[in-house]
Formats: C-alpha cells, structure tokens, sequence
C-alpha cells in the first residue's frame, strides 16, 4: 500500500506543480489590479484590437457612454462623521433573493470570446460571490449549460416580433429553470458601432490578413482562449439566438437569425407577461411613460440603462432618467445599468432609488485576464469600496442610503 502511495504521490506531484504556477500567474496579473478600470488596462493588452473593442466600444461619437460616466461623476455625496458604527451591512434582497452585494453582473454578448468559457466562468464567479449574473441572448454557451454549471437563473433575450417563436423560446427558459427573464427593448435596429467596422469586427466575423495579424499579436489570447475553445467546444455557435441553436459566429446567417426586433411591441410583452411564470424585467427603460406602461402590464422589474451608450449617441444617462423612472414605477423594482465603475456610483443609484445595480464590461475583462479568480476580485473590490464608502458616510446598511446623502443640484 505504501508503494502504491508514494507512487501516486509522484504521479501527482507535476500536476500540483502546474496548479500552483497557474495560482502564481493569476496572482501576478491582479496584483496591480486595484479598481475596476484597471481590469480594462489590463484586458487591452491581453485581447486582439477587434474583441476589446467590441466589448469597450460604444456607438459613434461616444456622447452617451461618456455622459454615463460624467454624470455619475458629478454627483456629490455629503459625509457623515462620528457615527460610531464598526460594521456595515451592503446585502439586498432582490425577487425574493437576498444577495451578499447590491450589485451584479449585467448581460454581455461574446462572452466566451473575451474569456474562455466566459458565460460559465461569470455564472460561476457570481454565484461564489452571492450576486447574481444576467446571461445574454448573443452568448456563445448554450443557456443549459450555464444553469447547469453556473449556476444561473437570469436570462437576457433579444425577442422577435413573432408570437409563435417568443412562446417557444419561454418554454426553453422556463424548461432549463430559469427564474428570471429580461427582456432587451431598446435594440430595435444594430447600434451604428464604427468603432468596430474600423476594427473590422462584427458578427458574422469575417477573416482577414488584418485580423489575422490582430490575432497573431495576441499569443495569450490566442492559445488560451480561441485555441481552447476550439479544442474543447468545437467551432463557437449562438446557441440561444433563438428556441433552436443559431449560426456559428462566422456564418453568413447570423444576421437572419436575430431579425424581427424591430416589430417588437407591447403587445408581445403582454403575450410574455400571460405566459411567462418567473420574474419578468424590461431593460432599456429611459422614459417614465415606458415605466407606467411597463408597470401596468405586471412587469416585476425595469432596468434602466442606455445599453452603455452603445444603441443610441444622443441618449439621456440612466442616472439622469432615474429619479423620473423610479417615481412611476410603483412596486416594480427599478434596476440601473451604465457606466458604473466605483463603489460611490452603485451609492449614487441607490439614493436616487435604485433597488440594484448591474456592472457589465469591468466583470468581463476580469474574465478576460484572469478567469473565475478575475471575477471574484472584481467583486471584492467594487465591494470593499462600497464598506468603505458607507462608513464614510456614516450609514450601517442600505437602508440608510437616501437623498439624503446627496449634494444638489443633481445632473439633469
């Protein structure tokens, strides 16, 4: 027995070896790591040209991103000294789900590009860190798969104006136990990205000298991404496109496979509010007379956000639309979405009355450099910077962010 224990002790001990370098590797890469803009320094040296820009870009002139970030920016918030208070509590129920943060991760189509088996590793970083994570419609990963492994209950969907294919696609959700539906409403038409046509990005992604050369820079990426994607999942498909899996990211149908968005109507919510059990959320809510329409047909829940200034240029910011939206909501838990990078901004939200926020590119970039171990270090961070803020402002918990911590006028 001995024997055959020093023996499997030897087998064992070069596999041990290569965890503890990989363990070294990522510690390495998120050592210098200290706020979630660095995940984007980072990502860029990491990722070919097109693949960072498609997931840093926005549309055209860049106007309603950057507007995201300056007008959260603006916003003062007023401290509170000698408050006495040594721990303070940031959980928060959501649906029903009390969460260890008041944050999560927002939807991102490709993830699996940016980061290997990126859908799965956001799930599972998510779930590890007690907050939820929204999977995407344009992900690379079948949806049964990420409740399986993640494990994840959110689904984003991109919905045709068809009935008979929004019906299919509700039972496929409700079948792999989805609790959670979000509907996108603001993608009518493809946000004008000149960003990416400059980059020669796009889906369906077309092969050139170019990207080749892109590609070629990028030997992390290459090999420890796309390389072993391909070895371990095959060619990358849209598997949840649509009730049956869609095209493969270089097919000329990828186009076709996500048409009809732009007869998406109301009444086709109505038809996903009868026949839809979970949670039902509208993302892309900017108009308080959406938020009214959504509240009347028994929406649980609106996201606002401007799809992180990547649909249209001229958009308001969602912290600009904010106050307006939450005062006709109701009982719909108002979501917010765009632009956030600092524990202050998910605060800011909050106060202006938010029930939660939702973080998108940052978490992927984690994914990007550093996988699951990227992830939960962006949690702790956006985290830590949360508790730090609060007792700044001398609260104990959430419930003590209000108006109250703020410093007019306002933006918008």
């Amino acid at each position: 027995m001995s024997v055959d224990t020093d023996r499997a002790t030897a087998l064992d001990a070069p596999i041990r070896v290569s965890e503890a370098r990989r363990k070294e590797k990522v510690s390495r890469r998120l050592s210098g790591i200290l706020n979630l803009d660095d995940f984007e320094d980072a990502a860029r040296k990491r990722l070919p040209r097109g693949v960072f820009g498609y997931v840093s870009g926005y549309v055209e002139t860049g106007a309603a991103y950057a507007a995201n970030r300056r007008d959260l920016a603006a916003i003062r918030l007023i401290p509170r000294i000698l408050a006495g208070i040594a721990v303070r509590d940031q959980h928060r129920t959501l649906f029903g789900t009390r969460y260890a943060h008041p944050f999560g991760i927002s939807p991102m189509g490709l993830s699996a590009l940016a980061a290997y088996d990126g859908d799965v590793v956001l799930a599972r970083a998510a779930a590890a860190s007690g907050i939820p994570a929204v999977m995407s419609a344009t992900s690379l990963t079948s949806l049964e798969r990420v409740a399986t492994e993640g494990p994840s209950r959110w689904f984003q969907a991109y919905l045709p104006g068809d009935d008979g294919r929004i019906v299919g696609m509700l039972d496929r959700l409700a079948a792999a136990n989805y609790e959670t539906l979000v509907v996108t409403a603001d993608v009518p038409v493809a946000g004008n990205r000149e960003d990416s046509k400059r980059d020669g990005f796009g889906a369906p992604m077309k092969p050139s000298i170019d990207m080749g050369l892109q590609v070629l820079a990028r030997p992390g990426w290459l090999f420890g991404t796309a390389m072993r994607t391909l070895k371990n999942h095959g060619m990358p498909y849209f598997e949840n496109a649509d009730v049956e899996r869609g095209p493969a990211i270089i097919s000329r149908n990828v186009v076709r496979s996500f048409g009809g968005r732009g007869l998406l109507a109301w009444r086709h919510l109505e038809l996903v509010r009868r026949r839809w059990k979970g949670n039902l959320v509208i993302k892309g809510v900017l108009s308080p007379k959406d938020a009214v329409i959504a509240r009347d047909l028994g929406a649980d829940g609106v996201v606002v956000s401007n799809h992180g200034g990547r649909q249209l240029d001229a958009a308001i910011s969602p912290v600009a639309a904010l106050a307006a939206v939450k005062a006709e909501a109701g009982d719909m838990a108002v979501l917010f979405e765009s632009g956030v990078r600092r524990g202050s901004d998910v605060l800011k939200a909050l106060a202006l009355g938010a029930d939660f926020v939702f973080v998108g590119r940052p978490f992927l970039f984690a994914a990007a450099i550093a996988g699951e171990p990227g992830v939960r270090h962006a949690v702790s961070l956006l985290s830590a910077e949360i508790d730090r803020d609060m007792a700044m402002l001398g609260t104990e918990s959430l419930a003590d962010i209000t108006k109250d911590i703020l410093a007019h006028p306002l933006p918008g």
